[in-house]
C-alpha cells in the first residue's frame, strides 16, 4: 500500500510515517517510480509505534525493541539479544516512570487531604 493508504488505515499523518522512516523505525519497500510500499505489517507495525510512543519510550528505545515486538502485549527479547545500553536505556525508562508515579502518588494524597479538611466545613456550611 501507498502511504497514503496506510495513514488513512492507522490515522497517522503522512509526514509522521516518514519521520518514522528517518527514526528507522519504518522500512518500506521502494517501488520502480520511487514510491514507498508498505506490507500489511506496516499498520501493526505503526500501531505499536505510536502506542510505545504514548507511553514514554523514545524512538531511540523503539528502535531497540521494535524487532522483538510479536503483538501489542508482547515482547520476546532473548536475552543474548539484549545488549547493556538496551538495558541501560530500559532501565532508564523504568526509573523515569516509578519517579512519576511517586509524584502522582504525592499528589493524590495531597489533593485527598486538602478536600478532607475542606469537606467537612463545606457540608456544615450547608446546614
Amino acid at each position: 500500500m501507498k502511504i497514503g493508504e496506510l495513514s488513512r488505515r492507522t490515522g497517522v499523518p503522512t509526514r509522521l510515517l516518514r519521520y518514522y522512516e528517518e527514526q528507522d523505525l519504518l522500512h518500506p519497500d521502494r517501488r520502480e517510480n520511487g514510491y514507498r510500499a508498505y506490507g500489511e505489517a506496516a499498520v501493526r507495525d505503526v500501531q505499536q509505534i505510536r502506542g510505545l510512543l504514548d507511553s514514554g519510550l523514545t524512538t531511540e528505545m523503539i528502535r531497540a525493541i521494535l524487532p522483538y515486538l510479536s503483538g501489542p502485549d508482547e515482547i520476546i527479547l532473548p536475552a543474548e539479544h539484549l545488549t547493556p545500553e538496551t538495558a541501560a536505556l530500559l532501565q532508564d525508562h523504568i526509573d523515569r516512570i516509578q519517579a512519576r508515579i511517586d509524584c502522582l502518588a504525592r499528589n493524590r494524597d495531597r489533593l485527598s487531604g486538602y478536600l478532607a479538611a475542606v469537606r467537612p466545613r463545606e457540608n456544615a456550611a450547608r446546614r
